[in-house]
C-alpha cells in the first residue's frame, strides 16, 4: 500500500477548511481541537504543528473566509468602469455575495458563534473600508462627493451600519431595522455631500 504524504500547505488548508465547517455548524465555542482531529483523522501532533491553539485556528478560518469574500468584491469592482456611484452599487451588491450567503449568515448567528461572527465582521470591515475609500476618492475627483477624509468616512459608515442592522450582534426588532434602513441613504448622502437621492438604492440593498 502506497502512503500518500501531503504537503504542509495542503495539510494546513485541509485543517482550516474542516475547522471552518465545524465552527459554522457546531459553533466556535462548542468545537474542540479534538473535533477537528477526529474529522480529519489526524494525530494531535499534526494539528498542533500547524496551529498552537484554537484561537490561532480561529484567526486562520477568519482569514480564509475574508480572503474568499474579498476576491469576489474586488473582482466585481475592478470590472466596473462606471463613475463612483456605479461602483458604490457594485460594492454593495457584491458585498451580499458568498461567503455571506444566507446559510452562512444563519450559521454565524448560531449560539456559540459570537466570537467567530464578531472577528469576521471586524476583519471584513478593515478590508472593505479601503475599497470604499478608493471609490469615495474617485467620487470627489468627479465632483459627486465632497470629503477630506475618504477612509474615515468609509470606516464610520460601514461600521455603524453593520452594527445597527446586524441581528447577530444584537437582536434588533423589525421596526428598528426598518427605521434605520430607511435613514441609511440620507446618512450616506449627507456624510459625502452627494447629490440628492444618490444613495436611494441602498434602502433596497442593505
Amino acid at each position: 500500500m502506497v502512503r500518500i504524504v501531503k504537503k504542509p500547505k495542503q495539510r494546513r488548508h485541509e485543517i482550516v477548511k474542516a475547522s471552518r465547517e465545524l465552527f459554522l455548524k457546531q459553533g466556535y465555542e462548542n468545537t474542540t481541537m479534538q473535533d477537528v482531529m477526529k474529522k480529519l483523522q489526524i494525530a494531535k501532533g499534526t494539528a498542533y504543528h500547524y496551529f498552537k491553539s484554537k484561537e490561532n485556528l480561529l484567526e486562520a478560518v477568519v482569514e480564509d473566509m475574508v480572503t474568499e469574500y474579498m476576491a469576489i468584491v474586488e473582482k466585481a469592482l475592478n470590472e466596473c468602469e462606471g463613475d463612483a456611484l456605479d461602483k458604490m452599487r457594485v460594492l454593495v451588491t457584491a458585498g451580499r455575495v458568498a461567503p455571506h450567503q444566507s446559510d452562512t449568515v444563519e450559521d454565524l448567528h448560531r449560539p456559540g458563534n459570537m466570537g467567530l461572527h464578531v472577528r469576521l465582521l471586524a476583519v471584513t470591515l478593515s478590508k472593505l473600508a479601503p475599497l470604499y475609500a478608493r471609490v469615495i476618492s474617485q467620487g470627489c475627483e468627479e465632483g459627486l462627493f465632497r470629503t477630506e477624509h475618504p477612509l474615515e468616512c468609509a470606516e464610520m459608515l460601514l461600521a455603524g451600519i453593520q452594527f445597527v442592522t446586524d441581528v447577530g450582534c444584537y437582536p434588533w426588532n423589525p421596526q428598528d431595522l426598518k427605521r434605520r434602513s430607511r435613514a441609511i441613504p440620507k446618512l450616506f448622502e449627507n456624510q459625502l455631500q452627494a447629490p440628492k437621492n444618490a444613495f436611494n438604492f441602498l434602502y433596497e440593498k442593505i
